[in-house]
């Protein structure tokens, strides 16, 4: 994964170890012995997302690419960015699956803050931060819920306050959300003021997801994520753990995976907010519902793969007759697909797909015939 923008997340309270979520998390997952920083198995080794489960999901990616390459007239040179790569696992299942002529003018990179795994295919730039001047798609599955932000929960006197925890995940209140961060609160996520009821501050997300944005020139940018809008936010947060392929308690000790779902229609207002407006006082001014760009679209993950192909159909019964291996290929097929389509499962993530230029977001998502390169 990688940390999103910089900043410490608040200084660091007098108590000694008693960090606000965002500091702990950074340290925690980014810092020299980081949770993404260590172990050779990368993030597949405690929890499965929608790349691990299918090679179907590398492959409707590899189609969207082309997509974009079509509405971008076939660049000279088409770019694809893996943002939070983990070991690559995306990248090379889109280089993979696409068409030759297609992958022969691909620029391939993958954005990660861990070290490049050894026998990575070669045409893979390893890079911490995204590159300037892209052309083509740049992706980003389960990467904003990584990205650090603050937890803020209501007090007795209906006061919404910073969470404060200690590296054994012991947490206590600090003080009053403000400034920047109370701002973005009242305007995304209004906490009443009954006494337990929390929020994650997105407002980091907001910033790491523009500036990923702004490295396009053309194409489109998706985030992939458990995700939520204005109209269901969850009333006590999602921050969580992952260890070992099952949910834990959300410690900050290097340990565990530790994420929370994302308000992605704020992410979804950040790239216009920040054409005009780049400090993040004004950055949360501009971030209000009604200023969501209209060309930026949010769809549940299950509709996105479908238009792209992954629709989980099984195959006729009489194949299993004239071609069983063909037929046993296909049910695999169908059933890798139900997983990656699954409500209640990976089907209820939501893709924010953000295009830059002459590219419209839901011409990409039509499901028809692909055109072949000649």
């Amino acid at each position: 994964m990688t940390p999103g923008t910089a900043g410490d997340g608040g200084a660091q309270e007098t108590q000694g170890e008693w960090l606000g979520w965002r500091r702990a998390a950074q340290d925690a997952l980014y810092g020299p012995e980081g949770f993404y920083r260590t172990g050779a198995e990368g993030p597949a080794g405690h929890f499965r997302t929608s790349v691990h489960a299918s090679p179907l999901f590398a492959g409707a990616v590899a189609r969207l690419l082309c997509r974009v390459d079509e509405a971008l007239g076939r660049p000279a040179a088409l770019d694809f960015v893996d943002m939070a790569a983990g070991r690559g696992e995306l990248v090379t299942g889109v280089l993979a699956a696409l068409p030759a002529r297609v992958a022969a003018r691909t620029r391939a990179y993958a954005v990660e803050v861990a070290a490049r795994p050894a026998g990575l295919d070669r045409r893979v730039h390893w890079l911490a931060e995204p590159p300037d001047g892209v052309t083509g798609l740049l992706f980003a599955n389960e990467w904003l819920d990584n990205v650090p932000v603050e937890v803020a929960q209501v007090d007795a006197a209906g006061v919404a306050r910073r969470v404060l925890v200690r590296r054994d995940g012991t947490e206590r209140l600090g003080e009053p959300v403000a400034g920047a961060e109370a701002e973005w609160l009242a305007r995304w996520w209004p906490l009443t003021g009954e006494e337990g009821l929390r929020a994650e501050v997105g407002l980091p997300r907001d910033e790491a997801w523009a500036s990923a944005v702004a490295t396009l020139e053309a194409g489109l940018a998706v985030a992939a994520d458990y995700a939520h809008t204005a109209t269901a936010r969850p009333p006590f947060g999602t921050l969580t753990g992952f260890r070992d392929g099952r949910e834990t308690a959300p410690v900050p000790d290097g340990s565990c995976d530790l994420t929370a779902h994302v308000a992605l229609d704020a992410c979804a207002a950040a790239p216009t907010a920040c054409a005009t407006a780049a400090p993040a006082t004004a950055l949360a001014a501009r971030c209000a519902p009604e200023h969501t760009p209209p060309d930026a679209l949010l769809r549940p993950q299950r509709e996105a793969l479908r238009a792209l192909g992954v629709t989980g159909a099984r195959p006729p019964l009489a194949l299993a007759s004239t071609d069983p291996a063909r037929y046993v290929r296909a049910l695999a097929d169908a059933s890798q697909a139900a997983e990656l389509t699954a409500p209640g499962g990976l089907g209820d993530f939501v893709w924010l797909l953000q295009p830059v230029g002459a590219v419209d977001a839901a011409a990409l998502l039509v499901d028809v015939a692909d055109h072949k390169e000649q």
